[in-house]
């Protein structure tokens, strides 16, 4: 298991054919889709059901600090949910389970692989779980992360976990969501998340 990429559809191989070489093509999927807020959720959702993915939501974020952050987040994207008529899995906020994660990883790029492993691993346990054939997740949107680096841990994730993981670059339709949640009142938030993150944010304010 792995992720398999063609143009900006899965490509699965076909394990019944003679011919181990010749793959399938499928553009249809029963696909988990990993939710870190609802102005990054609008257009991977939008992408995904054009193409006729049968998509649910994974909202798991212990990374987000504080708690009134974290409540912020969760009742925008159940708020925005039920207008899409979309299932949202809303595990328990367990904060415990990031700073355990980045302990003595706390800065630079470490923190953030620590914490995007945790939780693309929790999204490719419960894709397996419900029998998905694929996850994906709405931090390939944002123009500030690492795309490659997401695609890797990914990739990594899916092989362990007997899943696979569906690539496709979102950033594209960032700003254009964004502008959309505004509009619609939909909460944005102004930091990644992170009690550190939002440190480093005051700090960069703060010389301005």
């Amino acid at each position: 298991m792995g992720t398999f990429q063609m143009g900006t559809f899965l490509f699965f191989k076909n394990k019944k054919t003679k011919n181990r070489n010749v793959p399938d093509f499928k553009k249809i999927m029963k696909l988990l889709l990993h939710t870190c807020c609802a102005p990054c959720l609008i257009y991977p959702l939008e992408k995904l059901r054009a193409k006729g993915d049968s998509v649910t939501a994974l909202f798991y974020n212990p990374n987000v600090h504080p708690f009134a952050e974290y409540k912020n987040r969760k009742q925008a994207v159940e708020d925005y949910s039920r207008k899409a008529n979309l299932e949202v899995i809303f595990p328990e906020y367990k904060p415990a389970e990031y700073f355990q994660a980045v302990n003595t990883k706390e800065y630079g790029k470490e923190r953030c692989i620590a914490c995007w492993s945790i939780r693309l691993k929790k999204a490719a346990e419960v894709a397996k779980a419900r029998g998905c054939e694929a996850f994906t997740t709405t931090l390939l949107v944002s123009p500030f992360q690492d795309q490659e680096l997401l695609k890797k841990i990914g990739s990594d994730i899916a092989k362990e976990e007997g899943v696979e993981f569906y690539y496709e670059d979102f950033r594209p339709g960032f700003k254009k969501a964004h502008e959309e949640a505004r509009v619609k009142g939909i909460y944005c938030q102004k930091y990644c998340g992170c009690i550190y993150s939002e440190i480093e944010r005051c700090r960069r304010s703060a010389k301005h």
